[in-house]
């Protein structure tokens, strides 16, 4: 099944976006620390331009933290300024402001203006509000929570902008649009549960074959995929009087993997990156 989804809220966000963008002084863009490559919106990139730029790899708590460390050498590499946090770190939380704004010169007509981007589902108002030490952007367990642009002043001399989450219209790199499946950045409506629970389990038995047994009292040696997940169906109860319900047997991977209850993973490292896809080029056109 090919994945994609582009509610119509998220064209006007773009648009939006952009010409906000135009009166700002720096970004952070907020990418899932459990997969960067595939939680990164490559319009977003095209968009910022030389913005000074902090990107946060959130839900580090989540993720596998040999990986991460590999992710931050990676993006340094690359001359991408990058910093690992999650909500319940407030050394990282501080450090974030502190090194988005350090090299900011002070407005005299305005306050200094921090745009957070990002797609859909990665913690943008989460750590809006965790910056304000107030709960003012709407947070939700769904992708797509916020549809409109907000500003929220957290000091006399600087206001935060929380955007809307989105996506890029077609999502060519299917592997990608499975991690986002599976991780939330997609609703649950706009995805097939069984599918995509069966991509995690094929995920699971090569690169974290112990978190199976761990997880599920599952010996995951010799097991082919379907299998495994029938499996894990039948030891969580996802019965019908005809056998598995293969839907929510997947319903209960996927929600596993999100809330951390696997064990902490990484979807992909720097090697899953594949060659520029061409087609991006003309989803950029009505961005500028």
């Amino acid at each position: 099944m090919a994945i994609g989804w582009y509610p119509g809220h998220m064209h006007k966000a773009r648009k939006d976006i952009t010409l906000a963008l135009q009166q700002v002084d720096a970004i952070i863009e907020i990418v899932d620390a459990r997969l960067p490559y595939s939680s990164e919106n490559p319009l977003l990139n095209r968009l910022i331009g030389s913005k000074p730029r902090l990107r946060v790899l959130n839900k580090a708590d989540l993720a596998d933290p040999t990986i991460s460390a590999i992710w931050l050498d990676y993006f340094a590499g690359v001359g991408i300024e990058c910093q690992l946090m999650h909500r319940d770190d407030p050394a990282a939380l501080k450090k974030v402001l502190r090194r988005v704004t350090m090299g900011l010169e002070p407005r005299t007509t305005r306050a200094n203006r921090i745009m957070i981007v990002g797609i859909p589902n990665v913690g943008k108002s989460t750590l809006i509000n965790l910056l304000a030490d107030r709960k003012i952007a709407k947070v939700g367990d769904e992708p797509a929570v916020t549809k409109a642009r907000q500003e929220i002043q957290i000091a006399e001399n600087l206001v935060l902008l929380d955007t809307p989450g989105i996506l890029w219209p077609k999502l060519e790199d299917q592997q990608a649009a499975y991690r986002l499946a599976a991780t939330g950045a997609i609703r649950n409506t706009a995805i097939e549960l069984g599918d995509v629970g069966l991509f995690v389990v094929e995920f699971l038995l090569q690169c974290y074959p112990a978190y199976i047994k761990q997880r599920y009292q599952l010996d995951p040696v010799g097991i082919q995929p379907l299998e495994l997940l029938e499996a894990v169906g039948k030891y969580r109860g996802c019965l019908t009087k005809h056998g598995v319900d293969f839907t929510k047997a997947g319903e209960v991977i996927i929600n596993d993997l999100r809330t951390g209850k696997l064990g902490p993973l990484s979807l992909e490292t720097p090697t899953d990156i594949p060659p520029s896809i061409p087609e991006l080029e003309s989803t950029t056109a009505d961005a500028s």
